[in-house]
């Protein structure tokens, strides 16, 4: 949530669609989220949570080398697990996608790719192998 909403105020507005357009994030917890925050009292408190904390941005301590570029992996990965990648790409400001679009910038390869690799040859699209993959992260460090 953090490094999608810029502030926590901006989190307290979010509305169910755009909560549920995060990956990770179904209509449940959605669901639960807005209805928390549309509760009066809930609000008073997030208000007075906000005066008492000091709030380090997420965006502030990452790199934002990637940022504006999205990525989807297909395949595994033999150096880091899928999570792993994933989290090296928002912590360097680029977006992780789970379906392959003409709005793709990078489509990742590793071992036994499904057919998101199909997919992004047919669309012209940028592809990477793993060593590829792992060159661009360094680069951007």
């Amino acid at each position: 949530m953090a490094e999608h909403f810029d502030t926590p105020e901006r989190f307290a507005k979010a509305t169910f669609e755009e909560l549920q357009n995060i990956e990770g994030v179904g209509p449940i917890m959605a669901r639960s989220i807005t209805d928390w925050f549309a509760d009066k009292e809930n609000k008073k408190l997030f208000e007075r949570l906000l005066k008492q904390v000091r709030i380090v941005s997420v965006q502030s301590r990452a790199s934002n080398k990637l940022s504006g570029l999205s990525f989807v992996l297909t395949g595994t990965l033999k150096k880091l697990s899928r999570e792993e990648a994933k989290e090296k790409i928002r912590a360097l400001g680029g977006e992780v996608k789970e379906s392959v679009s003409k709005n793709t910038d990078y489509v990742v390869v590793g071992v036994e790719p499904g057919d998101k690799l199909k997919k992004a040859e047919e669309l012209g699209l940028k592809i990477l192998s793993e060593q590829e993959f792992m060159k661009l992260l360094d680069s951007k460090s």
